[in-house]
């Protein structure tokens, strides 16, 4: 075993040993990766490139690559709220979340080995619930009719 290997923390997330080939360089391609899509997409470029001016782009991929790194490695450098943007967005729905979701699992099974495309999709599910709920609550529809968005269903 190499000297960095030793240094380096066993991350364990939902009872599972991360695998030591998610890293930092793998979570930038994959942030940057989805969100190049994204800015392409017919429904959602249009509402991240209406919310984001082209000269923030840079700025908001650091805080993505920032939080997903905080969420998947513990690196703690992730310290922002990112609920308060999305309820800020008039119209979003379901079929947004639906459509994120499905470019999300289509970036990280491009790039990820299957465990851990696996993990960042758990995440990304969970996500975007905790987010559709919030969106419900906000706008004082009932939350109770909100049902989870499955990976089976993407």
């Amino acid at each position: 075993m190499s000297e960095g290997a030793k240094d380096k923390p066993t991350i364990v997330i939902d009872g599972r040993v991360l695998s030591e080939q998610l890293d930092e360089q793998m979570i930038h391609d994959v942030v940057h990766g989805f969100y190049n899509e994204i800015r392409k997409d017919a429904l959602l470029g249009p509402v991240f490139n209406g919310a984001i001016a082209p000269h923030d782009w840079p700025r908001h991929l650091t805080r993505m690559c920032d939080f997903w790194s905080s969420l998947m490695l513990r690196t703690g450098r992730y310290d922002g709220r990112p609920l308060p943007p999305h309820l800020a967005l008039p119209g979003l729905g379901a079929q947004h979340f639906r459509r994120w979701l499905g470019l999300f699992r289509a970036t990280v099974h491009n790039l990820c080995p299957p465990d851990i495309a696996a993990l960042f999709i758990e995440r990304a599910l969970r996500i975007a619930h905790s987010f559709r709920l919030a969106l419900a609550h906000n706008r004082g529809e009932n939350t109770l009719t909100v049902e989870p968005i499955t990976a089976d269903s993407l």
